[in-house]
């Protein structure tokens, strides 16, 4: 990397409160004012009076949680303070009072620092908590320190590299914070070994004693490394103001898998007579009397895991105990890692199964140390009305999936929580008779990445294609969908669109879902905006599952899809039919307003295609000012937004969001006239005009002057107004966006981790 380890090279503050900046606030309410055009008025009038400033509101429209949270952790020294570490969302904290976990990361702008790869509450002050923070193995990583719970954050960038979105993430806790002296913590590594930092996580060496000191970052497209899976004090080993014993998990391949150290960190040697080798470490939690038990697995999951087991090792007694829940021949593969101890109950335990699909994945309780378990799973139920998607369009929602975060609350024994890779589940009474009742506790979290987003000018105001969990009607932007996009369900809706004319008729297309193995339906059609939908059988293609896309006509009488040769539908694909005169990999777009109208672009020669018959054959129109090769705007993948677009309100406009620029027709494609913006345009949309009869509001994900942000524009895309601020960046990590076509003002995004967001005006007076 070119860098030495442990080398401190930077640390900012990142402070997402607007109230504690206000020399910040005066520049942005100027900013505000300028572009208004107020700021005249103010200064002929004087101080005193009043004006109307543009200010934009963001919210999170709720679905709830939605993806892989890797782990909840409770601190041990408040009552009711949680915190959860997401995979690509951040992290967020549980507030008691709003009864709402609270995201943490909204202001930060480096999108790597989403993934979080471990948490670290402090031991003894409840308003102090750290974070591991790094995506991906070649993205930039931080430690992260705050002193207000999350509010704001020191961030301190480290050379060592984390995959808090990698195979592994489950592992952990990676970070510990010595529970006798709290400026010191230790972090391990996925790649180069051991660290410690003995000033409050702002500067790191490298424990060179250590005796497993990485296997080196590996490129792409090899498997992620696991390196130091977990590091765990022993806080009655304290002296000299520090704790003295120290266990460490490493879980890459090798003949020793734990190592300890008695003299604080600075000799080690590994522990005797561990398990078989090929079982690996991935959690561990040590009991009051100096018993460590520790979940292994036959790889670092989340999936690939076929084989585990559950030991305790009496570090005092030096003994090894096997209480693995199952040991019967034949059990059921996958094998174990969240793990947990009831800290008001010496030798209660729980553990869950990881990967185990057949018959389904569980958690264990023990009350006995591990001599006997007891499986919840056949006596629990879920309560998933507050987020029907989990039922997946089945009678019940099933226990979960990838359970590598379980926690029992340390304050109440009934308390427990585990997390699976759609959702946290959490029971107030973990032995409750006859039936343990879970539900998600998920609010305030929205941790999804959304694939596309689509407003209608009647009905509901959006829809939305996620990844993973299909998509939604969105009627209620304040609760959960009740309509998910089922009969048929897709793993990843990738494009929705509605006829012009007639809304209500919508289509998607998607990637089969995960249940059917890649042989499952990619295309649906509704003719209720979306509520219920009937399955399209696509033409026989050479393309991979899920590559296609398909459109409606503005009449909705004509469906097209892109084949190689874009092929056309009269009876709502009964019957497919080749388009005439259209090259290959011309992927269509219907005008709005136009009955029949169907545009294509061929990116080879840069020449566009028009269709007045519904598809049926195509001619080519010698545009004027178009750039001269379009070939490296083509969407190289299947999520990737078209970049030629029609506007929803006026028959034959054409908007090209290219590498050169943003360009605009008038005249169905005759003519494109780039507009002389001060923005670079990657990604547009409309939205509901200011007044009747002007122009579509456009909306854009762009930058300028290298910062990438939100913007709106209501003359064409000539001026542009900045909608994010400094509290709502969401590590830049904007995927997709659609202007509200009922709203004037509101904009939908679609982020990659903390869900959909969206902006609206509010009127704010100021003096």
């Amino acid at each position: 990397m070119g860098r030495k380890p442990g080398i401190l090279e930077r640390s900012v503050i990142h402070n997402p409160d607007r109230n504690n900046r206000i020399y910040p606030k005066i520049v942005k309410s100027l900013s505000a004012l300028l572009l208004t055009g107020t700021v005249l008025i103010n200064l002929a009038c004087g101080a005193g009076t009043k004006s109307v400033v543009p200010h934009y509101e963001w919210k999170n429209i709720t679905v709830g949680a939605g993806g892989f949270a890797p782990n909840i952790v409770f601190s041990r020294v408040e009552k009711n303070l949680a915190y959860l570490r997401t995979d690509m969302g951040g992290a967020y904290r549980w507030d008691q009072d709003k009864g709402s976990w609270l995201p943490l990361q909204d202001g930060m702008e480096e999108s790597s620092y989403f993934g979080i790869e471990s948490l670290a509450p402090d031991p003894k002050d409840p308003d102090v908590v750290y974070a591991a923070a790094g995506m991906y193995r070649h993205e930039p990583a931080a430690i992260l320190h705050s002193a207000n719970r999350g509010q704001t954050w020191r961030i301190t960038p480290v050379p060592f590299r984390m995959g808090g979105n990698e195979d592994g993430r489950g592992l952990g806790e990676r970070l510990a914070i010595d529970p006798n002296q709290t400026s010191i913590l230790y972090f391990g590594s996925r790649h180069d070994g051991l660290f410690r930092s003995l000033d409050r996580g702002a500067s790191w060496a490298r424990v060179e004693s250590f005796p497993h000191s990485g296997s080196g970052m590996r490129s792409y497209p090899q498997p992620t490394n696991a390196g130091i899976s977990f590091v765990v004090f022993d806080p009655a080993s304290g002296s000299n103001g520090s704790s003295q014993s120290i266990y460490v998990g490493v879980a890459d391949p090798g003949e020793q898998h734990l190592y300890q150290s008695h003299d604080g960190g600075k000799t080690w040697t590994a522990v005797k007579n561990q398990p078989p080798a090929q079982l690996l470490p991935v959690q561990a939690e040590l009991d009051d009397q100096g018993v460590l038990y520790v979940a292994y697995c036959n790889g670092i999951g989340p999936n690939g895991v076929t084989d585990g087991a559950v030991y305790k090792w009496g570090t005092r007694s030096g003994d090894w105990t096997d209480i693995s829940p199952q040991k019967r021949p034949g059990k059921p593969g996958g094998g174990y890692m969240g793990i947990s101890l009831d800290r008001q109950k010496p030798g209660t335990v729980v553990v869950a199964s990881m990967n185990r699909w057949q018959p389904y994945d569980t958690v264990w309780y023990s009350s006995d140390g591990g001599a006997s378990w007891f499986d919840i799973q056949p006596v629990s139920k879920r309560d998933v009305s507050a987020t029907p998607y989990l039922y997946w369009g089945n009678p019940e929602a099933d226990f979960g999936w990838w359970i590598a975060g379980l926690a029992i609350d340390p304050f109440d024994s009934g308390h427990v929580a585990y997390t699976t890779g759609a959702t946290l589940y959490a029971t107030d009474n973990i032995l409750a008779q006859p039936t343990i009742k879970w539900q998600p506790w998920i609010k305030g979290i929205e941790q999804t990445a959304i694939i596309t987003l689509t407003s209608l000018p009647k009905g509901p105001p959006l829809l939305s294609g996620f990844g993973d969990i299909s998509g939604f009607v969105h009627e209620d932007l304040t609760v959960s969908p009740q309509v998910q996009f089922v009969d048929p369900v897709f793993a990843n809706t990738n494009t929705i669109d509605y006829a012009g004319l007639v809304p209500n008729i919508v289509v998607r297309s998607g990637t089969p879902a995960h249940r059917t193995e890649g042989k499952g339906p990619t295309q649906a059609y509704s003719i209720d905006f979306g509520k219920t939908w009937q399955t399209v059988e696509e033409p026989e293609h050479p393309a991979r599952p899920g590559d296609l896309a398909m459109v409606v006509s503005a009449s909705g009488s004509r469906l097209m899809i892109n084949t190689p040769i874009a092929r056309w539908s009269a009876d709502q694909g009964k019957s497919w039919h080749k388009a005439s005169g259209l090259p290959e990999n011309s992927r269509p777009v219907a005008d709005k307003r136009e009955p029949l109208v169907f545009y294509a672009m061929d990116f080879n020669t840069s020449r566009l295609f028009i269709s007045r018959d519904g598809g049926e054959t195509f001619v080519a129109i010698e545009s004027k000012g178009l750039p001269d090769n379009i070939s490296k705007d083509r969407p190289a993948w299947r999520e990737i937004p078209w970049p030629l677009m029609v506007d929803p309100y006026q028959a034959g406009e054409l908007w090209f969001v290219s590498h050169a620029g943003l360009f605009h027709s008038i005249d169905s494609g005759e003519t494109f006239a780039k507009v002389e913006t001060n923005i670079q345009v990657q990604l547009l949309s409309f939205g509901k005009p200011k007044t009747v009869g002007s122009k579509a509001t456009l909306f854009a994900i762009g930058s300028r002057g290298g910062e990438r942000a939100i913007w709106q524009s209501d003359d064409s895309g000539l001026h542009w107004i900045k909608l994010s601020d400094d509290e709502h960046r969401y590590g830049k990590r904007y995927r997709t966006l659609s202007g509200d076509l009922q709203h004037y003002g509101r904009v939908y995004v679609g982020t990659d981790g903390r869900g959909i967001v969206y902006a609206e005006p509010v009127e704010k007076n100021e003096e």
